[in-house]
């Protein structure tokens, strides 16, 4: 599987991609293969690690001094053995280049990061079938969402309450709800939500599963125990690269 490993404060990971999408504040990224920038509110950073990188990410050190709020959402998606000795590649995905998408009733916003939804697609490059959405639901709204059959299906809310499926059963914030088969997802926000969070944030994913043996321990996802021991020696060896300093960043 992909290797990333990250020195000093950050961690090592090994993933098809890592991606990285705050919801409030600033987030600052490099890694050792020259990918990286500074993402912000609805921004995405998706980073594949292929054959090993190293990688350091934080907050910029002028939040660290004065202090405030950062609300991200970090996903590990898996590559398929046969991807993932590729090459490494970094997109950075602004907010503004997302497929933008309303339910009819105009209740509800989406936010097509990758992968498609009913024929419209997000800007992340992907190895396997994958579809990612962040979609906001005002108080009382519901989407119900054309998906692919042979996709699992999950959704994770980041703000505010509601209900999922066709028995609407209750889902609220940090809770993730997973789908059963079928050809399409549907969630709802309640009506009243909490003052702090006036809408339904929620993140809508999914994919074919790849049904490959997964062998991982720390940051390290590969098939086997062998393809593990190996990425470890890599990373010892120092063949995974450096990371030039960053003013605020590492040490």
């Amino acid at each position: 599987m992909p290797r990333v490993v990250a020195p000093a404060d950050a961690a090592p990971r090994p993933v098809l991609a890592v991606t990285t999408a705050p919801q409030g504040g600033t987030f600052d990224h490099q890694d050792s293969n020259g990918g990286g920038g500074t993402i912000t509110n609805g921004d995405t950073q998706w980073m594949t690690a292929g054959s090993g990188l190293l990688h350091i990410e934080a907050p910029p050190e002028s939040l660290v001094v004065s202090g405030g709020l950062f609300h991200g959402l970090q996903l590990w998606v898996n590559l398929p053995a046969s991807d993932k000795m590729m090459a490494p590649r970094y997109q950075d995905i602004r907010g503004g280049q997302v497929q933008l998408l309303t339910s009819p009733d105009g209740g509800a916003l989406l936010r097509v990061i990758a992968g498609e939804l009913d024929g419209h697609e997000g800007p992340g490059i992907t190895h396997t079938p994958i579809t990612m959405i962040h979609a906001t639901l005002r108080p009382g709204a519901e989407i119900s969402l054309p998906w692919r059959e042979d996709f699992n299906g999950l959704a994770y809310v980041m703000a505010g309450r509601g209900t999922v499926g066709a028995e609407r059963r209750p889902i609220h914030l940090g809770q993730t709800a997973v789908f059963g088969q079928g050809g399409s997802l549907t969630v709802r926000a309640d009506e009243k939500q909490d003052g702090n969070t006036p809408d339904l944030e929620v993140v809508l994913l999914g994919g074919r599963p790849i049904r490959e043996p997964m062998a991982h321990y720390g940051p390290f996802v590969m098939n086997t125990q062998a393809e593990l021991r190996q990425a470890f020696e890599d990373f010892q060896a120092g063949r995974l690269g450096t990371i030039p300093a960053v003013h605020g960043m590492g040490g």
